[in-house]
């Protein structure tokens, strides 16, 4: 792979300063670190080229032979100048850049360096309403909200200027304090958070005055979130990095996104399945009819047999939710109920009982109709 400018890696110009360099770097390294990115080959590789890249830039010496010879003026005899790098090289050499937001090599399975803490942003909750139609096909939001961020004016150090932070003399930037005590066991030795920089390795001399010494500052921001088709109510997503930034340095917190749902007005979800609730005639019951049937995206037609009885269950396959890891569909179920009028005239009357004379309309259940037995059995229950 052909190696890039180092000035373009850092998003410099030849006339940066180190002070610009270290700032870029620190961006470049907090960005595509490996405990922000577990797992991604091409962050590690960004992770690197910016260290090989700082390496060069930050030494007086041998920036002036890059900017003379290019890659070429490096040789392979010049510290490791980003070839053979290994995260140990890179941790080991510029781990101080990081303001001790990392522990060490994370993902990448070295141990951590000095036992530090990994600095990590508090998570934000929102609740998203969805519609049916939006849970069926999946759906994209975009959602306003209130966090802190990296604070743009010391790019989240906390530190009015770079020679503002200092290694913390009590930890010597370990940020953490062992303890020896002699007690009638003979000696003990403790180990516990510096007191003196809370754990953080370093001291800052002068505040930045736009963020008062935090790193951080309050921001309102549109996140954009992907969400999968088949979600219900209650289910959780979590949006890597998207929550709170972390107190001088570190990785972001997470964005916890709980599903809620909006009722349909005419469907109702049970799972994956929708139910509707058909209201037919008596004579429609009788005779038979074709009606229309909502779903979550239009209506369609089916068809209601001659002597439908009330309680009849109209499956239509497919017509339902999507399973949320993409297996499957529900049904639509349409439940079909007869309507039974309160309020009839005095000729309606004269007519209904004549019904009365008709054999057709005495009641004869088919005993071979389990389902009928199925549902009578469900009115006891």
């Amino acid at each position: 792979m052909e190696k890039r400018d180092y000035y373009e890696v850092l998003g410099l110009s030849k006339n940066a300063t180190k002070d610009e360099i270290k700032k870029a770097y620190r961006k470049q390294a907090l960005k595509y670190h490996p405990d922000k990115n577990p797992g991604d080959k091409e962050a590690e590789e960004h992770f690197k080229e910016a260290a090989a890249a700082y390496e060069v830039l930050s030494n007086d010496e041998k920036k002036a032979r890059y900017d003379r010879f290019g890659h070429a003026g490096m040789g392979s005899g010049n510290g490791f100048s980003g070839a053979g790098m290994t995260m140990e090289d890179i941790f080991s050499s510029f781990g101080d850049i990081f303001g001790d937001a990392f522990g060490g090599f994370g993902a990448f399975g070295g141990s951590r360096r000095s036992g530090r803490r990994v600095n990590k942003g508090s998570n934000l909750r929102v609740k998203v309403k969805l519609n049916l139609k939006e849970i069926a096909n999946g759906t994209e939001k975009k959602i306003k909200v209130s966090k802190y961020d990296t604070c743009p004016a010391c790019d989240g150090t906390g530190a009015a200027d770079s020679e503002s932070i200092s290694t913390c003399s009590t930890c010597r930037g370990t940020g953490h304090v062992t303890r020896i005590t002699n007690t009638l066991l003979g000696q003990m030795q403790t180990t516990s958070v510096c007191p003196a920089c809370g754990g953080e390795g370093k001291n800052i001399t002068k505040k930045c005055p736009s963020c008062y010494g935090e790193g951080i500052v309050q921001k309102e921001d549109i996140i954009k979130i992907n969400i999968p088709a088949g979600v219900a109510k209650g289910m959780q997503m979590t949006v890597s990095g998207k929550g709170n930034a972390a107190r001088r340095g570190g990785v972001y917190g997470d964005l916890l996104v709980v599903i809620d749902e909006t009722d349909h007005p005419e469907l109702i979800r049970e799972g994956n399945d929708l139910i509707y609730n058909l209201f037919i005639s008596v004579p429609d019951a009788v005779l038979g009819t074709n009606v229309e049937v909502p779903t979550v995206e239009n209506k369609v037609k089916i068809k209601i047999e001659a002597g439908t009885q009330p309680g009849k269950i109209l499956r239509l396959r497919g017509k339902g939710l999507p399973e949320v890891n993409g297996y499957g569909r529900g049904d639509l179920l349409v439940n079909v109920n007869v309507w039974i009028p309160k309020n009839i005239t005095k000729e309606e009357s004269r007519t209904i009982e004549r019904f009365k004379e008709s054999t057709s309309f005495v009641p004869n259940p088919d005993k071979s109709d389990k389902g009928f037995f199925e549902r009578m059995k469900g009115y006891f229950e």
